[in-house]
């Protein structure tokens, strides 16, 4: 049976969220909103509720295809999500996972950028410190925005020993915000930092001229994301300590418990303290 296009299902004339909007919104002091989505119904859903950024993430190996981390997933993968969020997204900013593994060597970089670009990536995200540079002023050079993502990094999670809160010591802590500097002078332009106390958060987002995601980050970050299925108390398990539910008890659905997100991050109500690292 074929669907007819409502005026629900049309992109909106709302104008498009861009790199631009967010460092706007980071100068004045507005907190923006991320989430991840991988399909059209729940991108359409996201940047309706308004999300201003869209993650495709790598997460997918975890939250869509059941594996125990993120390394099996591959660019094809996340090609394929990009081209379903795309149809999906109204206005927010579809950023992009590097996978595992699709970055390793200065064509594989491009090859790789380019293809999830192609489907409708507007920016592509690494995981990585200093050694992310040249692939840094690499990609931007060939107009390919970067976002640089620092302190828990879910595919080296093998070499981190788990998944643990990054930065708690005062010489690593440093490290992260030297890394990050070099990032940003490399050409980064935005920052996602992920489970790391939440006055290093802070420090790092006041130190960056860039705007800087946080994940388990504290409040005081530029912006806040959260994955599709924690956002919802899909995921199967204990979920970590930055993740709220807001479907649960919300009589409006997806789309409130969304719109709670979106309300709770513009009016810093989240995170909260107990969504935190000390």
């Amino acid at each position: 049976m074929t669907r007819p296009i409502t005026m629900s299902t049309q992109k909106s004339q709302t104008k498009s969220i861009t790199i631009t909007t967010l460092q706007k919104m980071k100068q004045q002091g507005e907190k923006f909103t991320c989430l991840t989505a991988y399909d059209y119904c729940s991108a359409h859903a996201a940047s309706s509720a308004g999300i201003d950024v869209i993650l495709v993430g790598d997460s997918l190996g975890m939250v869509i295809q059941g594996h125990d981390s993120s390394l099996p997933v591959t660019i094809a993968d996340v090609a394929y999500h990009i081209k379903c969020a795309k149809r999906g997204s109204q206005n927010a900013l579809l950023m992009a996972d590097l996978p595992f593994m699709s970055y390793y060597a200065e064509m594989k970089t491009l090859e790789s950028a380019a293809t999830l670009m192609r489907e409708g990536a507007q920016i592509v995200k690494l995981e990585g410190g200093a050694w992310l540079a040249e692939s840094t002023r690499l990609l931007t050079l060939h107009g390919i925005p970067v976002c640089a993502h620092m302190g828990l990094t879910p595919q080296s999670v093998n070499h981190l020993g788990g998944y643990r809160v990054q930065g708690r010591d005062p010489e690593n802590a440093q490290k992260i915000v030297d890394e990050a500097l070099l990032l940003q002078e490399a050409g980064a332009n935005l920052l996602l930092l992920e489970c790391v106390p939440q006055s290093l958060g802070k420090h790092v987002s006041e130190t960056l001229d860039i705007p800087v995601i946080g994940i388990g980050a504290g409040a005081d970050t530029d912006g806040q994301i959260l994955v599709w299925h924690d956002l919802l108390g899909l995921y199967p398990g204990k979920p970590a300590k930055f993740v709220k539910n807001y479907l649960q008890g919300n009589p409006n659905g997806i789309h409130g418990a969304i719109k709670a997100y979106v309300d709770d991050v513009k009016q810093q109500r989240f995170p909260a303290e107990e969504h935190r690292y000390n």
